[in-house]
């Protein structure tokens, strides 16, 4: 499916914390303003594809929304950050496949008023963890950081840098909800959500929606190209107990899949979106794909020369739409010149990710 598809409109609502609307109001708002920027009609869409975690407006009811009287292949995918870029994956397939010629993506949640992330859930493997403190994933998630700070040598003033950095990408930002400067000693006096995560190394909970529109590449020659998408994970900081590396996210296990699958590799990305759920994921990342070495981390971090991830300011401080936002802003910089965009999706263990390419 190597540049069959490409992204040729992007749509969001205002990223809130109170939005007031439903999922549904919500997500038609976004869909409409990416059909407008991909100057499609919604009767011109072969397929709707959305992904949720019981938070989301259903496909159906979003495309009756939009007015659509006919809906092709539609499919609501059971899943949250893992699904931010391989639902590109998606579309393109279906693109690739002649299923469709033009898919709607969508992802749209009341994360604060709604629904919240940060909250214990009572699955069957919780009712293991919770009674060692392992309730939601921001214990557990911190549980792997802490490994991770110790095998690298990285420290508090690193995970300050990541964090300061996304605010000053923000700060230009209308879109962003954090936009103020983070000193040292700011940073340093935050609570610990659970250690060593301060309430600032963890992305928002925010309400909004995103939406883009994949369109069979050949209809739309100056867009932005899907290169590659690779889904997958492995026994890591997802499922502990069963892992000889707490520490390793999906990145560890999709990124040599992606430079094969793209013909790529580091040296191509000129920037980089990348999950920030947790401030500690930004240098595992930059690690797992050859960003930067792990011997390093923290001059490059100190140095600020990830200035090039997240430019928007990313989950931590744009806002949080379960990483589709993150996409839409990988469009954005290709629209305005760079060449190559890596975009990840994390789940923990398991995710994926992506390369958008400028044409020519």
């Amino acid at each position: 499916m190597r540049d069959r598809a490409a992204v040729t409109g992007i749509g969001m609502t205002a990223l809130t914390r109170r939005s007031g609307r439903t999922e549904l109001r919500l997500a038609v708002e976004a869909c409409r303003a990416a059909l407008e920027d991909a100057r499609v009609e919604a009767g011109e869409i072969d397929a709707v594809l959305s992904y949720h975690m019981n938070d989301s407006a259903p496909v159906v009811r979003v495309a009756g929304a939009l007015g659509m009287e006919r809906l092709g292949w539609h499919n609501d995918i059971s899943g949250g950050g893992t699904q931010a870029a391989s639902i590109l994956g998606d579309a393109a397939m279906l693109v690739a496949c002649g299923l469709a010629r033009n898919v709607l993506v969508y992802r749209a949640m009341n994360g604060r008023s709604g629904t919240r992330m940060n909250t214990a859930s009572t699955g069957p493997q919780e009712r293991f963890t919770a009674a060692y403190g392992m309730a939601g994933p921001i214990p557990m998630f911190a549980l792997a950081a802490r490994r991770y700070l110790h095998e690298t040598g990285l420290g508090e003033e690193h995970l300050h840098a990541v964090v300061d950095q996304s605010r000053r990408n923000a700060a230009a930002n209308p879109r962003a909800l954090r936009r103020d400067p983070l000193s040292l000693e700011e940073y340093l006096d935050r609570p610990y959500v659970c250690s060593p995560l301060r309430t600032v190394d963890c992305c928002q909970e925010t309400d909004g929606a995103c939406a883009l529109v994949v369109r069979d590449a050949r209809l739309a020659p100056q867009e932005p190209r899907i290169r590659a998408v690779v889904r997958g994970g492995g026994p890591g900081c997802s499922s502990m107990d069963r892992s000889p590396d707490v520490t390793a996210i999906f990145s560890a296990h999709v990124a040599a899949p992606l430079w094969e699958a793209s013909g790529m590799g580091p040296g191509d990305v000129d920037v980089a979106l990348l999950y920030d759920a947790y401030s500690w994921l930004v240098p595992r990342q930059l690690e797992d794909f050859g960003l930067a070495g792990r011997g390093e981390l923290g001059e490059f971090l100190l140095a600020r020369r990830h200035a090039r991830v997240n430019p928007h300011g990313g989950l931590l401080s744009e806002g949080y739409v379960h990483g589709l936002n993150n996409v839409a802003q990988a469009v954005r910089e290709l629209r305005a010149g760079r060449r190559t965009a890596l975009v990840t999706g994390f789940g923990g263990s398991y995710g994926s990710a992506a390369l958008l390419v400028r044409p020519g």
